[in-house]
């Protein structure tokens, strides 16, 4: 039986000596103030948000081409001292959603040699006031270039708003991933830390049982090895978790957008274990079939090619636009009242154009439909790519919970181990090599099951992303 000096000093050692205290002088920063840090202050966060501003203007300027235009000419030659003509034009036009383009203008001509189309003389002060439409009866009718912008650029700004969730999410994850690797690396090195302050007790009262002729010698050497053993692996994990403490700290931002580095006195929280709700995965298929950012995406890629194809279809249709306008009524010149005759004093004009062969027309649509085609395929792939995800990381999710409630179990039956192993040293059947592997053991079990507590959340995480859930859900 080995000396009872070195069996009542390794009896005498602390039961919490494996567990983890939280210091005074640290300070927890938790996994919600850490991502509200994030989205409030990371410089990609405050990118993605730009892409809703940019969307912004561009329907913006989509709707420009609805702005009432006001237009002019004046066109005047003279010649050895002989005014051949003074043609002047002014003109507003005010362009509407449905397809007729009101306009009204004053024109006033003169001139020796003027044309006699342009002859207004008859009119006071040779001018004349005209106001009407031209209305597209053909090509243009339902939908033309300018209405078809402006559809696409709505749908441009939802496209936008998914964009930002997808970026956002992508450097939320990032985010949540560090934060738990910081987790374990932390918590790794307190834990080890500890192990440390162990062996080296044991050493020491090892080495007084052997100047008792307690305890042999390799023992002592045994004891040191052990603690040398404990100071690698410290040093290794301090290593890790001033690693991980860089990596978090690419993250943090001061809201005035300077770069923040993580103190040492800060600690993570301990998250307690939370288990899936049985329906969550029903739920979250659903969200991510309807609601994803890819799935979003590709679903209003397909209404703006619908809109293309519209507009395809449109120019199949021959060209042919009607104009009437009224001169001199029911206002003159003189912007005097005069009663409106619409079969005297107006001009009517036809435009008509239609392509014989319809070549470039029925080529853009037949573009457009096997566009469309192929969004439906890419949508079908997609879709069922990222259903496979949420399944593949809510399976990953909920196993990995179970593999941490028998892990807990595994630490809890190593130390019932260390603690028999304790009493058949006092009995005198035990000795310090079993007692070093138990201990080993069991520092090794806590050490696994910080590493699965960091695993679960990230596959939480990533459960979410998945499925893309804005903000990850948070």
């Amino acid at each position: 039986m080995r000396g009872i000096i070195f069996l009542l000093s390794f009896l005498l050692l602390p039961r919490s000596s494996f567990s983890q205290d939280d210091s005074d002088s640290t300070i927890v920063l938790k996994f919600d103030e850490f991502y509200a840090l994030v989205l409030s202050n990371h410089p990609v966060v405050k990118q993605a948000e730009l892409l809703t501003q940019q969307a912004a203007q561009e329907l913006r300027l989509a709707r420009g081409g609805f702005d009432p235009k006001l237009e002019g000419t004046w066109d005047l030659k003279n010649f050895n001292d002989t005014e051949y003509y003074d043609k002047l034009d002014i003109s507003l036009k005010v362009p509407v959603w449905f397809p007729v383009d009101p306009k009204v203008g004053l024109e006033r001509n003169e001139g020796d040699f003027l044309n006699e189309e342009n002859d207004v003389f008859s009119s006071p002060n040779n001018q004349q006031i005209y106001a009407g439409v031209s209305v597209p009866v053909g090509q243009g009718l339902f939908i033309d270039k300018r209405r078809a912008t402006v559809r696409q650029a709505r749908l441009f700004q939802d496209m936008a708003e998914a964009d930002q969730i997808k970026e956002i999410n992508k450097i939320l994850l990032t985010a949540a991933k560090d934060y738990w690797e910081w987790y374990y690396a932390y918590n790794n090195y307190i834990l080890l830390q500890q192990s440390i302050a162990i062996a080296q007790d044991i050493f020491d009262r090892t080495k007084v049982g052997f100047e008792y002729g307690e305890v042999a010698v390799i023992d002592t050497v045994q004891a040191k090895i052990t603690l040398l053993t404990r100071i690698t692996d410290f040093q290794q994990a301090n290593i890790e978790r001033i690693r991980a403490g860089l990596l978090l700290s690419n993250h943090l931002w001061s809201a005035d957008g300077a770069p923040l580095v993580l103190d040492d006195n800060l600690q993570p929280e301990e998250t307690p274990l939370v288990s899936l709700e049985i329906d969550l995965l029903e739920e979250l298929v659903d969200l991510a079939r309807n609601n994803h950012p890819e799935i979003r995406k590709l679903d209003l890629k397909n209404q703006s090619l619908i809109v293309d194809r519209n507009l395809a279809r449109e120019n199949l249709k021959p060209k042919l636009d009607l104009s009437y306008y009224l001169l001199d009524q029911p206002v003159n010149s003189n912007a005097e009242r005069v009663n409106v005759a619409l079969s005297d004093n107006y001009k009517l004009g036809v435009d008509f154009a239609f392509p014989l062969f319809l070549r470039k027309e029925r080529a853009k649509l037949g573009q457009t439909k096997l566009k469309l085609l192929d969004n439906k395929y890419e949508r079908d792939v997609r879709e069922r790519d990222i259903i496979n995800q949420v399944n593949a990381q809510y399976a990953a999710a909920t196993n990995t919970g179970t593999i941490i409630e028998q892990q807990i179990q595994m630490v809890q039956s190593y130390q019932r181990i260390v603690e028999a192993e304790r009493l058949n040293l006092q009995n005198g059947e035990s000795d310090l090599f079993k007692i070093n592997l138990q201990v080993d053991k069991l520092i090794s079990s806590q050490s696994k099951l910080l590493k699965l507590k960091s695993t679960y959340q990230k596959n939480i995480a990533n459960l979410y992303w998945a499925a893309g859930i804005t903000n990850l859900g948070y």
